[in-house]
């Protein structure tokens, strides 16, 4: 595939130093240069490297950025965060929507006269969406920039929030969540292009790790949030609330949500503002196949890639989807809960993801500084080590939690569980996402979407095996399945995964 159809061209790792990089001059010579990192001598124009000394202090960038105030690396911190911020708090919204009615099944469900987990499938239907939905979104934006598929977005959520307000059935319920879902997706997917366009190879984790939080964070808060709503002015108020979000998100996207798609190697023409601002034409000039489309699914054939995919997706099930799904339903029929109640005990999770982030994140970069200090050729499988924090966090956090649920007279318990397993699953999104951006950093756009597709899809099954499991095998036996599970698809591929990384084989 060609590279600029995958994000910002960049050379994989070197085992001796930095990788190299290539620049182009702004001149519009097409003379192309370049710069290793860690040689004292380079081949950068003497502008090329004046320019990124006043920008930068220094020359030891990786990856290193063009001439140009467009380029998103020469950026100033400030915008690139205020940028990030806005693209994460939109991946939040995705999650955020699909998560805002969990507290609101039994009025959804008196309301329709369904039962209570066919209510809970107005949740699956949005997860199922939200993780094919990327697959269409990516190869766009590729082409046309971030920007505007992120305006798009935003405007064309917020008309399907409006029909799911004013929807008189289930089913046209149903299918205005799926059309709202198709919308508001590519920031949980493309977040982690935004994140390598934008930032420098030292501070990916940490701002990777600020995206994923978002995400996560979607989950737990929407039913906090909407509980309230849902019990003191009815639950379709939940819908025009999202409405409202979009719009304020558009009116601060459209000043303050540059465009991070950049391609390197090409002329670029006209002032900063305006690539970053009022360009709205072809970006990348690389013709649009079909394939384009698929592209992030054939990342099934690169290990280090695919068995991330499925280590994550296995701990997200039940570090995320499992206690937020129950919650709403357990709770209800053994506590008697109303949605205000129900939304409280999401607090617990919020606070698991945000401990979990301190871990996944900060420490994850400082632990590979400081092994980069000891060995320069420093491999991504070291990151790995950290996950086993997360695998043990939430296998400990879901026996806690259901089998408290089982035993407990309150909810302090099993809320406590809740909280461990977010703290794992946090620690898991971060380490292993940035693990398979590291090996294969050409693909950083379609990493996030096929990372997301198989985490989606697996948690999209949960809800309709979840009941069946507790309801035949018991809440205390469950927590065997679960850790077996695990164990099996997460902590061995992780083991495998280091092992492996010593031949340094994709």
């Amino acid at each position: 595939m060609d590279i600029k159809s995958a994000g910002p061209p960049m050379a994989p790792p070197s085992e001796k130093a930095v990788d190299l990089e290539r620049a182009t001059s702004s001149d519009g010579s097409g003379k192309v240069e370049h710069y290793e990192a860690g040689d004292e001598t380079t081949s950068l124009s003497p502008e090329h490297r004046d320019y990124l000394l006043a920008r930068h202090g220094t020359l030891e960038l990786d990856p290193m950025p063009d001439m140009n105030d467009a380029d998103p690396y020469n950026w100033p911190q400030s915008k690139k965060v205020t940028n990030l911020i806005l693209v994460a708090f939109h991946a939040m919204t995705s999650t955020f929507t699909a998560s805002a009615i969990q507290a609101s099944f039994e009025a959804i469900a008196e309301d329709f006269s369904t039962t209570l987990q066919r209510a809970s499938y107005l949740t699956s239907i949005v997860i199922a969406v939200l993780g094919v939905a990327p697959l269409f979104w990516r190869p766009l934006s590729e082409r046309y920039g971030r920007r505007p598929i992120f305006i798009a977005s935003l405007l064309l959520s917020l008309v399907g929030n409006i029909g799911c307000a004013k929807s008189p059935s289930y089913s046209t319920m149903a299918f205005c969540r799926a059309i709202t879902a198709f919308f508001i997706s590519p920031a949980l997917s493309i977040g982690s292009g935004v994140v390598m366009e934008s930032f420098f190879k030292q501070e990916r984790a940490r701002y990777i790790g600020i995206w994923t939080l978002m995400v996560t964070l979607g989950i737990p808060v929407a039913p906090l949030i909407f509980g309230f709503v849902s019990m003191r002015v009815g639950y379709r108020w939940t819908y025009w609330i999202l409405a409202m979000i979009n719009a304020v998100q558009l009116l601060l996207y459209i000043p303050f949500g540059p465009e991070t798609r950049y391609v390197r190697g090409q002329i670029h023409s006209g002032s900063s503002f305006n690539q970053e601002y009022l360009r709205f034409k072809r970006i990348d000039k690389t013709p649009l196949r079909l394939y384009d489309f698929i592209h992030p699914l054939t990342l099934c054939t690169k290990s280090r890639i695919m068995i991330p995919a499925v280590i994550y997706a296995m701990i997200f099930c039940f570090g995320g989807v499992f206690t937020t799904l129950e919650i709403p339903q357990l709770y209800v029929e053994k506590y008697h809960l109303n949605a205000q109640q129900v939304g409280i005990q999401y607090v617990a999770i919020i606070i698991g993801s945000v401990l979990g982030e301190v871990v996944g994140g900060h420490l994850s970069d400082m632990w590979m500084a400081w092994r980069r200090k000891r060995d320069p050729a420093v491999k991504p499988e070291f990151r790995l080590w950290l996950s086993y924090i997360g695998f043990i966090l939430t296998i400990v956090g879901d026996i806690v939690f259901v089998v408290q649920i089982d035993r407990a007279g309150n909810t302090i318990t099993p809320d406590i569980g809740a909280a461990i397993a977010g703290i794992g699953n946090q620690i898991v999104t971060t380490v292993l996402i940035t693990f398979a951006v590291d090996s294969h950093r050409e693909e950083a756009a379609s990493i996030g979407v096929f990372i997301i597709f198989v985490r989606q899809m697996w948690g999209f099954v949960g809800p309709f095996w979840f009941p069946e499991m507790l309801r035949t095998v018991g809440l205390s036996p469950s927590a065997g399945i679960i850790t077996a599970m695990i164990l099996v698809c997460s902590v061995l591929p992780a083991i495998y995964l280091q092992w492996r990384g010593r031949s340094r084989t994709a």
